[in-house]
């Protein structure tokens, strides 16, 4: 078509210029064609609209003290009752929304916003995750309800408890247990959770404000913004030996006793660059990493030709861990939960010295994979 157009000579008509690109000239007019304005179909009147003074005095009726807070349905019942019409129930909606006044009549609450949490730890204990997980028990439809709290930073399970119930009263006595275990000092700990019954009730926010402990929640049916939780309910869902179902709550509470035990003190997690959680936790990660490096060392001088991109480095455990990171922007300093440099030292020399009394009160009655503060906690129900 644009070939056509294109032509400007007098002596080429435009029939023939068609005829030997074999293309129709109605084809080209149409397509040539400047479109006319969008035109809108005007619809007539309905013979059976009501008229302006119809219309008037329905208004009347429907702005009347008596129905002024009716919906139609009412209005023209009560009115039918009497032997009074004046128009159907949906012609009343549509003259009410002509003037505007179709709408909802109660009052409703607007769509709830919840803002993304975000937390940033440099440090053990600055923020928990916790959450609620169900075992499977003897028989169908009998669960037992498994309460853990992991260290954010470190993963460590910092507190467990296995009960039959799921309830606030549980969720209260671990959390005064461990907040006293640890020696949480008031104003530096976040404890985040999601919206669950026992995460939101009343008796555990009054003990967490009286223990000075700030708390932060998921927003609803968003399960990624507890993520920390939720992996470590795979990891141990997904152990070789896991059971499947467990006999009793004695079985069930021996079982998690020594998974917590491993998971702690030697399961080499990789989102702590393969180190166990209780060496992050406690600070004990120079020492594993001196030994780490010492043998990549000694590797590398052994045989150099098998690291082709030089000395290799051992891997050191990221400095902070964030739910939800903020994007960063350049040349702004990250805001995390510790205020001080020196406050991060002291907290880590305290974990260290009540890791260390620790472990000589109870160097007698624990075996190699019992978790040294996770058995102190009791599991009980």
């Amino acid at each position: 078509m644009d070939i056509i157009e294109d032509i400007d000579d007098s002596m080429l008509p435009v029939t023939a210029a068609c005829k030997a690109l074999r293309v129709s000239r109605a084809t080209l007019y149409r397509q040539t064609r400047p479109p006319s304005p969008p035109s809108v179909p005007v619809r007539a009147p309905s013979p059976r609209r009501l008229g302006s003074e119809e219309r008037a005095a329905l208004l009347a009726v429907l702005h009347s003290d008596e129905f002024t807070d009716q919906p139609p349905h009412e209005v023209y019942a009560t009115l039918l009752s009497r032997s009074t019409y004046f128009a159907s129930i949906r012609t009343m909606y549509r003259v009410l929304a002509e003037q505007d006044e179709s709408r909802e009549r109660r009052a409703q609450r607007g769509p709830m916003k919840h803002a993304k949490p975000t937390l940033t730890v440099t440090a053990p204990n600055q923020a928990w995750t916790w959450d609620i997980t169900k075992l499977r028990g003897p028989t169908p439809g009998l669960f037992y309800f498994l309460y853990v709290i992991i260290d954010l930073f470190s993963r460590m399970v910092v507190g467990g408890m296995l009960a039959e119930r799921e309830n606030a009263a549980h969720a209260q006595h671990l959390f005064a247990d461990t907040v006293a275990r640890h020696v949480v000092e008031p104003g530096s700990l976040v404890v985040h959770a999601d919206r669950g019954s026992p995460m939101r009730s009343d008796g555990l926010a009054q003990l967490l404000a009286g223990l000075g402990v700030v708390r932060s929640f998921s927003r609803p049916r968003v399960s990624d913004d507890n993520a920390f939780s939720e992996a470590q309910f795979k990891t141990l869902k997904y152990q070789p030996d896991y059971p499947g179902a467990f006999a009793s709550p004695l079985h069930a509470r021996a079982w998690c006793q020594e998974f917590f035990g491993w998971f702690n003190n030697d399961h080499q997690h990789s989102g702590i660059a393969l180190f166990a959680p209780a060496d992050v936790f406690y600070g004990r990660v120079e020492v594993v990493l001196a030994r780490r490096q010492d043998a990549l060392n000694r590797a590398y001088a052994e045989h150099p030709e098998r690291f082709p991109n030089g000395p290799p480095v051992a891997r050191r455990p990221p400095a902070s861990v964030s739910i939800n990171p903020l994007p960063v922007v350049a040349d702004e300093p990250v805001t995390t939960l510790a205020s001080q440099p020196d406050e991060v030292v002291a907290r880590a020399e305290h974990n260290a010295k009540a890791a260390h009394s620790s472990n000589a009160r109870g160097a007698s009655t624990k075996t190699s994979r019992q978790p040294r503060a996770y058995t102190e906690n009791a599991l009980a129900t």
